[in-house]
């Protein structure tokens, strides 16, 4: 790793200091000098891959959970599917102290929402999210609906070959009752524990008719100013087994693939002119969450670890997290969050690397396999690995704790701008909370993926590093006492 810094001036109110850098290595992001939170760690070890493997086969039970299926049956369809999660929920709400809350998250999508005739709700459709809030402390000393959010996401609603075949069997035991797993899963471990900030799990239905369950939360949520700082959004993450040898990657069971988008789909020309001339076509918020994640792997060693994706998603596919990404929040209700153009929520969309695409939006059927014997097809239980399933669990659960316990990113992160020089100056405000110990500066090459190398600032809200900022990417974020991190803040440009 290159020593980049010459050395770093460091400008804390109300005396300057100076700190040199000159013939030494930085350290790297992650700081060995300091230790990271065992709590994410805890936390990820209570996840049982026997409890995902349950959640797994009760969903498939239910026959079909089509979004437009029968929902009066205690036994089949979508109804008694939403009815079991919701019952869960509310058992795991039992160890929470009160914290948590339950409820059905419900909305009408009208025909004439529903668009065209190649539409898959031609007729409307209700659509039920099943939500558990798990209120942090932050939010309960400033009340109710306010405080940052954290989500983690899973659609309960499955399909057949058929779109629109609400009656047939639709197990979706890996699309996506292995997303909705991860959800009941992270509820269970985080339960007890109290946080700092609120984390939700939702599991959406409608995804498969059109992303329905989280597009319509997300506009309310985006109506109503909540300050949803990131979401974790789980979709086909049971089988990371290959289709055939010559299609395998290596090591595909210890990895998942995290997709983040680049650029907002609806930005407008001065948004677009913005990340243009920050080069920050590769640093939105929802990329340096998916960066954050993948460090959060690292710093506990988990046994899956993400293989980050650069694209919004996988061609001819969708998934929820896009419906928060597109969501406008009200920027005058929370200006503080708001950066460079990017007025969506960070998502980001977990999934596995090597998808059986013969098994998805099957029919179940049978085969003879190389071996001559019979086996199902379509998405059915038997393809799904419980303990890929928990292992992805662990790393939400770590990643939401971290982000929870982390402080608020700092804010108005900027690169002065105000003349030519070989050196950087950045400047930003200070995160709100009172457990703030400092901040991070940390570097990349402008061709590198990932942060490169990280050095320790202390309370300092402006630093000057000898080096120049047209050949490196920089960002900030800030640490507490306990060693809790918030994800990096990519810098605005600015004069002063």
């Amino acid at each position: 790793m290159h020593s980049i810094f010459a050395a770093v001036a460091l400008f804390m109110a109300p005396v300057p200091a100076l700190v040199s850098y000159a013939n030494t290595e930085p350290p790297r992001p992650g700081h060995p000098d300091r230790a990271v939170p065992i709590l994410p760690a805890r936390v990820a070890r209570a996840i049982d891959s026997k409890d995902a493997r349950a959640d797994v086969d009760k969903l498939v039970s239910f026959g079909t959970r089509h979004t437009l299926s029968d929902t009066e049956s205690a036994t089949r369809g979508i109804g008694a599917a939403r009815a079991w999660i919701k019952a869960e929920f509310e058992a795991i709400a039992g160890a929470s102290g009160g914290r948590m809350e339950v409820f059905l998250d419900e909305h009408e999508v009208p025909p004439d929402r529903a668009g065209s005739p190649a539409s898959r709700t031609p007729n409307g459709a209700g659509i039920v999210n099943v939500v558990a809030v798990l209120r942090g402390t932050s939010e309960a000393a400033m009340g109710k609906g306010s405080g940052r959010r954290y989500y983690v996401v899973g659609h309960y609603d499955s399909r057949n070959g058929d779109g629109m075949d609400a009656a047939g069997d639709a197990p979706g035991a890996n699309d996506d009752a292995s997303g909705t797993a991860v959800v009941i899963e992270c509820a269970r471990a985080l339960a007890a524990h109290p946080l700092e900030s609120t984390v939700v799990f939702m599991c959406t239905a409608g995804e498969e008719q059109g992303l329905f369950g989280a597009r319509l939360h997300a506009e309310q949520a985006a109506a109503d100013g909540l300050p949803i700082l990131g979401v974790l959004s789980c979709d086909i993450v049971g089988d990371p087994g290959a289709p055939s040898p010559e299609h395998a990657t290596p090591h595909a069971r210890g990895l998942v693939r995290v997709f983040s988008e680049g650029v907002p789909r609806n930005a407008g020309a001065a948004e677009m002119a913005s990340i243009r001339g920050l080069a920050a076509e590769s640093d939105s918020p929802s990329r340096q969450l998916a960066r954050f994640v993948a460090e959060v792997a690292k710093w506990h060693d988990l046994p899956v670890k993400p293989t980050l994706v650069f694209r919004p998603d996988r061609f001819l596919r969708g998934g929820d997290h896009s419906a928060f990404n597109e969501a406008t929040q009200k920027q005058d209700v929370y200006p503080r969050y708001a950066w460079a153009g990017w007025k969506g929520y960070p998502a980001v969309r977990f999934t596995e690397l090597d998808e059986d695409y013969s098994r998805q939006h099957q029919n179940i059927g049978e085969e003879t396999g190389p071996d001559g014997a019979q086996r199902r097809t379509g998405d059915v239980p038997e393809y799904v690995d419980a303990e890929y399933v928990a292992d992805v669990a662990r790393l939400n659960a770590a990643a939401l704790v971290h982000l929870a316990n982390g402080p608020t990113p700092p804010v108005n992160v900027r690169i002065v701008t105000a003349e030519l020089t070989n050196s950087t100056t950045l400047r930003w405000d200070a995160s709100p909370e009172s457990d703030v110990a400092g901040y991070e500066l940390v570097w990349r090459a402008t061709t590198a993926p990932e942060w490169e190398g990280g050095v320790d600032l202390g309370i300092a809200l402006q630093a000057t590093v000898d080096y120049n900022k047209d050949d490196w990417f920089f960002g900030v974020r800030a640490y507490d006492h306990e060693g809790y991190r918030s994800p990096v803040v990519f810098p605005v440009a600015a004069r002063e």
